[in-house]
């Protein structure tokens, strides 16, 4: 078993347990959110599969090069492109989501026409240029930057890219036990989107999160109050290392941070409505301090409209 770290061309694959890895995506390279391989014993869970096949095929490849073992389940956490683009490189095997998370897959993903598809995508691509070369704040330059460079990657696997949805569905809770751990596949709700799933290893006290918990980056908000009740319900449990959806690897603490987050949007957006102030007025709020190196393009005021929208 390898020990360390292991470097492919989209991700780095981090050791946390005896049979259990995280796969950190590398910015820009076409993996986007992090994925990870859990040996159970006689076969292999994957969770979330990247943003193009390419980097899917070298998560399964390695997968099963370090196991020696066949991949048997995924679990795809959110419908989100960068987080189940890749399940064609496993549609031999079992794929799990919520039953919510499989519709909107289904509603939101698919590609009818590859070359519209293509010429929209490159469309937003032109739109990340023109801003790129217009953006002074270094934060948001680096957030367009990678974002650019992501979907180029994935403007170029189009062609063959296809949607691939989940054949096994559960709604709150799927216990998988293997010959060697258990895993829970486990859903409290949603926040990010609709439906925010993740997986949990009881014994190993290790959490893949999907986008429920970020390192470094502003959460895109579906429901800011049901991603506080969320994370609530997730710091319940005894939990000591998580892998987030992005980032580097973090530890239960990054719970309480995104919650003070989340909090703190609320109460700032609350405050000004009871003022008076208008959207625009609260869209120029200025980031706080302590989330100012955080990237992700136009994060911060994505969220403030998201929360002004949510109160008013």
């Amino acid at each position: 078993m390898p020990t360390g770290k292991i470097k492919s061309s989209y991700f780095t694959l981090e050791t946390l347990a005896d049979g259990v890895y995280a796969a950190i995506a590398k910015k820009g390279e076409g993996a986007m959110g992090n994925s990870g391989i859990i040996d159970i014993g006689k076969e292999v869970v994957i969770f979330d599969t990247f943003t193009t096949p390419n980097a899917a095929r070298e998560l399964r490849q390695l997968a099963e090069d370090i196991t020696q073992k066949g991949v048997k389940y995924v679990l795809n956490s959110h419908y989100h492109g960068d987080h189940t683009f890749g399940n064609q490189i496993f549609e031999d095997v079992i794929i799990i989501s919520t039953t919510k998370t499989r519709n909107l897959h289904m509603d939101k993903n698919m590609i009818l026409d590859p070359n519209k598809e293509m010429e929209e995508t490159k469309k937003y691509l032109n739109q990340l240029e023109a801003r790129l070369e217009e953006e002074l704040n270094p934060i948001l330059r680096t957030s367009l930057e990678i974002q650019l460079k992501e979907m180029k990657k994935v403007h170029e696997s189009i062609p063959e890219l296809q949607i691939v949805l989940p054949n096994l569905t559960f709604e709150n809770r799927l216990v998988l036990h293997g010959e060697t751990r258990t895993v829970e596949f486990c859903c409290f709700g949603g926040g990010h989107t609709p439906s925010d799933a993740f997986l949990y290893l009881p014994e190993e006290k290790i959490a893949f999160m999907g986008d429920i918990v970020l390192e470094n980056l502003h959460p895109p908000i579906y429901n800011s109050q049901e991603f506080i009740n969320n994370l609530i319900k997730i710091s319940e449990l005894d939990i000591q290392r998580i892998v987030p959806g992005h980032g580097n690897l973090v530890t239960k603490s990054q719970i309480d941070l995104m919650l003070d987050y989340l909090h703190q949007l609320n109460a700032k957006v609350g405050h000004a409505l009871e003022k008076g102030n208008t959207l625009e007025q609260i869209l120029a709020f200025e980031t706080p301090e302590e989330y100012s190196t955080w990237t992700g393009i136009d994060g911060y005021k994505r969220n403030l409209n998201t929360v002004y929208n949510e109160l008013r």
